[in-house]
């Protein structure tokens, strides 16, 4: 009698926001095929169909529930491991958001695959039977020719974006039938490869045999030196080089690869570009990177965890580059985070040329395929991997060193969508898991850094001067207010500030402009009636763009048209107000006519290649003058910078925003930084309104210690961090009314329990957004794990409870764990 198989369930995940993982029954035909990390692709509802991960292969079904059965496996083998799983459950438990939400995040889209609604047609449907109007004929004429219609392709037919009305109608009149399918998205790179026949390769005589053959084609004479003026005979290669460098089509190789001299094939080939320049020695350390890494390696011995703090200048890439590289020789994979894109172009560049291959980056700039494929070079054992703050959900299999650059930077905390994470935190955690070290350098570390420092949870390094003895920039205050009322302003720049550009200018010195402000005006106001012009979605000015002739808000992308006259009033006379990095490259080209002048910032980086040609043209000294935001403070090292100039330095100590004072400092510090990198001494000139503020006094000694002392003893007195725990919860609806009832529920149901630990709900800054109307409560903790652990289940517990109760359904209820 033939053995009985078990039969087995596993539990998936999918990736879309639900509380738990779902239960599925395994057809004979899989059982003992699936692993755990594999994908199979399941339904869920009534059609959809979803590539799900299975995270236990031995699950138990519910009770009178009846499991779906797994349509089919998609993978032969894991895409993540435990640590990754373990990790998602730490981000979906900290961060409390759902397992799918972290698996959303998680994997490059490619690995998410979902399905695609098909439109079949109806053989038995009679379109006498019903009046069919001319969108439904359409589509029912176009089934009848192809059977079948994948949504794009009606949307093409119809020339709309709408089109599930028409299909509905056509459901209904049974002219269609509706099926789903699985997108298989990612798809390897293919490429011709060409090499000599094996009578042919190594055998000289038989290569001049082949150029007789060839004799009365140009061409293929052509094709065959440009082959060997790449190659020897026994080497196979592109087929595109080989047509670049002989200057023909692909059809001449196979022209002569039937002649039998060549065989033509495809192969799978990386789309992560190679390096292809020479390696170079790694640079000598100074004493104090030396005594630096000694340092670090003495933390390392009785601690996880050790803070760089390194003024600008100081050398912190060369020690990261001496850890990595013996980590690298001790068969380890390091992952080397950076708050943002913008930084990676000269790092990469400069670390490809010690790390050559070893190298790969990881960023939001990859197109999908190449973010597969990196997510592959992790899971194979890839040793330096760089990226941006994804970079922590890769599938590391040996991870062991941690480097987290400009550790303060606000860029690693993720705003939305869920998970809100903070990634240097996140990597803390990550570091547990594979048995890791951590290292965070900055020059301007966080409070909570400083401060865990002083706790003795993490080892403190310091590197107090310049690499090579090279002074810090000259720092020198401007009041503005004292230069307008002196008659010395020069529209947005004091008359010290022209005079020094122009002399760094004709010492052939660059120079860096800072306003932390895009766009030409932030608005544009009618100086009759008071109107402004603010987005229809947004309560927020749209901010005018010279360039591109319209106005946009910043928050959702809205834009419009420029208005001739005041909508309110009709007046012709309207007036901009303020000034951005736009505006301020306008301006100086006026004062510069003969200098090459260019901006950084969002609006001229949103490609990988125009970031990376900005920066390259800057270091080649074709720009003379480089405008930016806060892109320009972040990590840039440039040899010939004279002079910085910083424009209305206040601005950003006025947010609503506990941190504005340590957001100030760190801005200020690292811009300054920009300057005098290499050969000379810098000059950091900053225009603003109060230079005896404690801030501004503070960065002109880079004084981060007493910095550090006052704004410490802030926070204690107000119960902020480091000293507290936040959580921030958002509250939002279309309709204010329901939205005020919503929150004051909400607020009264979590304030049963915490009590006086709840602020709010109150109106935030920008009380509506992305046509959203908003409030905000916040909850101040102690720092004590099972009271903040026990404050989150009673805050997602009410947010539950207020989602069933009638009329609050449609009511979003965001919860952000540590929010800034």
């Amino acid at each position: 009698m033939a053995e009985t198989i078990k039969q087995q369930y596993v539990s998936v995940v999918l990736p879309i926001a639900l509380p738990k993982a779902f239960t599925y029954k395994v057809p004979e035909a899989f059982i003992g095929s699936l692993a755990f990390g594999m994908r199979v692709e399941v339904q869920f509802g009534k059609s959809k169909r979803y590539a799900a991960l299975v995270v236990d292969i031995d699950a138990i079904p519910e009770k009178n529930i009846r499991p779906k059965t797994i349509l089919s496996l998609i993978d032969k083998e894991p895409i993540i491991n435990e640590e990754q799983l373990n990790f998602w459950l730490w981000i979906a438990e900290y961060y409390t958001c759902s397992l799918g939400e972290v698996m959303n995040a998680a994997l490059p889209t490619m690995l998410k695959l979902n399905s695609e609604t098909i439109l079949i047609h109806n053989p038995e449907f009679d379109e006498n039977t019903f009046d069919l109007n001319d969108k439904e004929y359409l589509i029912v004429e176009a089934l009848s020719i192809q059977n079948e219609l994948r949504l794009e392709e009606v949307r093409s037919i119809l020339n709309i974006k709408t089109i599930f009305p028409v299909i509905q109608s056509l459901i209904r009149k049974n002219a269609i039938f509706i099926k789903e399918e699985l997108k298989h998205k990612y798809k390897v790179k293919l490429e011709y490869f060409v090499r000599f026949h094996p009578d042919y390769a190594g055998n000289q005589k038989k290569i001049n045999e082949a150029f007789d053959l060839v004799k009365r084609s140009e061409k293929q004479t052509n094709a065959l030196l440009g082959f060997l003026k790449l190659a020897d005979s026994n080497q196979e290669i592109q087929t595109k080089k080989v047509c670049k460098s002989a200057g023909i089509q692909i059809g001449v190789l196979k022209a002569i690869a039937k002649k039998g001299i060549y065989i033509l094939e495809k192969k799978e080939v990386s789309r992560i570009n190679k390096y292809q320049g020479e390696i170079e020695e790694k640079q000598v350390l100074s004493e104090m990177q030396e005594n630096a890494v000694a340092e670090i390696k003495t933390i390392w011995k009785n601690k996880n965890i050790a803070l760089l703090h390194g003024v600008t200048g100081s050398g912190k890439t060369i020690v990261y580059t001496q850890l990595i590289t013996e980590a690298i020789e001790r068969g380890e994979q390091v992952l080397f985070l950076l708050p943002e894109i913008a930084l990676t172009t000269q790092l990469v560049y400069r670390l490809q040329k010690l790390f050559g291959d070893s190298i790969a980056v990881y960023h939001s700039k990859l197109n999908n395929n190449e973010r597969v494929e990196l997510w592959n070079a992790a899971k194979n054992g890839k040793p330096l991997i760089m990226s941006a703050r994804s970079g922590l959900f890769l599938p590391f299999i040996n991870l062991k060193l941690i480097i987290i650059d400009e550790s303060h930077d606000a860029s690693y905390k993720q705003q939305d969508p869920a998970p809100r994470y903070n990634a240097r935190d996140a990597a803390i955690y990550l570091s547990t898991l594979y048995r890791a070290k951590v290292l965070l350098g900055t020059a301007t570390p966080s409070l909570e850094s400083y401060q865990n420092t002083l706790e003795g949870k993490y080892g403190l390094v310091e590197m107090t001067e310049r690499y090579a003895g090279l002074q810090m920039p000259e720092m020198i205050t401007v009041n503005i207010a004292e230069a307008t009322r002196k008659k010395l302003m020069n529209s947005h720049f004091t008359s010290f500030l022209i005079d020094e550009i122009g002399i760094a200018l004709a010492k052939k010195e660059q120079v860096i402009i800072f306003k932390n402000r895009r766009g030409y005006s932030p608005t544009l106001k009618c100086n009759i009636c008071a109107w402004h012009a603010e987005c229809i979605h947004c309560d927020i000015s749209l901010t005018y763009h010279r360039y591109q002739n319209n106005l946009q808000c910043h928050y959702c992308g809205y834009s419009e048209a420029l208005p001739k006259t005041c909508p309110n009033c009709g007046n012709h006379q309207l007036e901009h107000q303020g000034f951005g990095t736009e505006k301020i490259e306008d301006e100086l080209q006026i004062f510069f006519p003969e200098a090459s002048i260019k901006r950084m910032d969002y609006d001229t980086t949103k490609t990988r290649t125009a970031q990376e040609k900005l920066i390259h043209d800057f270091e080649d000294h074709q720009i003379d003058i480089l405008v930016g935001t806060q892109m320009v403070t972040k990590g840039l090292d440039f040899e010939d910078v004279g002079i910085v100039g910083i424009l209305n330095a206040d601005q950003s100590m006025h947010y609503p925003d506990f941190r504005a004072y340590e957001r100030t400092f760190q801005l200020l510090t690292q811009v300054s930084g920009r300057a005098g990198r290499k050969n000379k001494r810098g000059k950091v000139i900053i225009q603003t309104y109060n230079e005896k503020h404690p801030i501004i006094q503070d960065v002109l000694a880079l004084n981060y210690k007493g910095f550090f002392e006052r704004e410490i003893a802030e926070r204690k007195e107000f119960f902020y961090p480091p000293h507290f725990r936040l959580i921030h919860i958002n509250i939002k609806h279309k309709d204010p009314k329901v939205l005020q009832k919503a929150a004051d529920i909400y607020a009264d149901l979590i304030k049963q329990s915490l009590g006086k630990r709840v602020r709010g709900p109150a109106i935030p800054g920008t009380p509506r957004l992305r046509s959203y109307y908003q409030m905000e409560i916040l909850v101040k903790l102690e720092k004590k794990m099972q009271a903040i652990a026990a404050a989150k289940q009673i805050i997602m517990g009410a947010k539950i409870q207020l989602q069933q109760m009638k009329g609050f359904t449609t009511v979003r209820i965001n919860v952000n764990v540590d929010p800034y």
